[in-house]
Parts: C-alpha cells; sequence; structure tokens
C-alpha cells in the first residue's frame, strides 16, 4: 500500500510533462519514456515497474480510463495507438503500429523506411503475458489474447485469440450467452 502512494506521488511529478494524465493513475519504477508529450492518460491508470513507453515521429499512445499495466510492458508509437478503458495488460507484452522493413539486402534493418499501421486494443480486453501485439492489429470489445501468442490483423469483439501466429479459438454466443469453441473447417 506504502508503495503505491510513492507511485502516486511520483505520477503527480511526471503528469506536467505528459500530453494528457488523469489522476488518480500511478506508475511504478523504475521506468523508461520517451516522447512522453504525446501520450495521454486517462483516469485510474494503474502502470506497475519496468515500463518502457515510447513514441517517436509525432506518434501517440492514447491509453484510457481504468487500464491495467503490469510489469515489464513495452509500448512504442509512432502513429496512433489505442489501449482501451478497463483492459488489463499483464507481464512482458509488447505492443506496437511500427514495423521495421528488410528488403534492402545488406542493409541495416534500422537504416531501412518504417511502416505505420494504426494499432488498437479495444476496451474490456485482456492480454495474456508475453504477448506480442503487432502493428496493425485491431482487437475488439473484450477480446482474449492468450499467453505468449503473436497478435496480428483484425479481430471483432468477445473472441478468444491464441497462438503464433494467433487466431480465433473462441467466441461470445450472445444468444446463448457461451463461449463457444471455434472449429476448423477443412
Amino acid at each position: 500500500m506504502i508503495e503505491k502512494i510513492f507511485w502516486g506521488l511520483r505520477a503527480l511529478l511526471y503528469a506536467p510533462f505528459f500530453g494528457k494524465f488523469g489522476m488518480p493513475s500511478y506508475l511504478g519504477k523504475p521506468i523508461f519514456l520517451k516522447g512522453i508529450r504525446n501520450v495521454f492518460i486517462g483516469n485510474k491508470v494503474r502502470i506497475l515497474p519496468n515500463l518502457r513507453m515510447e513514441t517517436q515521429d509525432g506518434g501517440t499512445i492514447h491509453i484510457q480510463d481504468d487500464v491495467v499495466i503490469s510489469q515489464n510492458v513495452h509500448l512504442t508509437s509512432a502513429g496512433n495507438l489505442i489501449i482501451g478503458k478497463s483492459s488489463l495488460i499483464l507481464a512482458n507484452v509488447f505492443i506496437t503500429n511500427i514495423d521495421h522493413g528488410y528488403s534492402e539486402i545488406g542493409v541495416h534493418v534500422v537504416k531501412q523506411k518504417i511502416t505505420v499501421k494504426e494499432t488498437r486494443i479495444g476496451e474490456n480486453c485482456f492480454i495474456g503475458m508475453g504477448a506480442a501485439i503487432m502493428a496493425g492489429t485491431i482487437l475488439g470489445k473484450q477480446c482474449v489474447v492468450g499467453a505468449n501468442s503473436v497478435v496480428r490483423g483484425n479481430f471483432p469483439d468477445y473472441c478468444v485469440i491464441v497462438g503464433s501466429p494467433a487466431k480465433i479459438v473462441k467466441k461470445y454466443n450472445p444468444e446463448t450467452h457461451v463461449w463457444e469453441k471455434i472449429t476448423e473447417r477443412n
């Protein structure tokens, strides 16, 4: 409890440097921040230690209200990255909207052109431990991403996504009120 008070005080000190920093939110330490003038944090956002959050080339990160971000999470944006309200992101997760080019043979990847694709996490999503949410991923409301999944693409509301590459394995059926398994069709 005492540590969270210190995290809250840290948030008050950092708040003027963000594009927006809602309260009562808190930041665990240590933390790496770059380009935070383009980071917009909603109310009651809890960020645990070892977050790496960076924007570049005018990119923005929007973390909506009541989001919880666990330890060792890396968020990077050169476009528009949105994390919807009431989402939970577990430890060791990577979320980006940047892809590095690699087509030029003999040229270091870091020196090649980057591609930016909108990445959006819907509201009330659960991102499992170690997941990678890649550039161009759009998750609908209340999606569940399994641990260590590598996710790219558009996914509808109320689905469970697992694997590498990730695919939908369950969807919520509003008529039966049951999460139903998806059977593969040959």
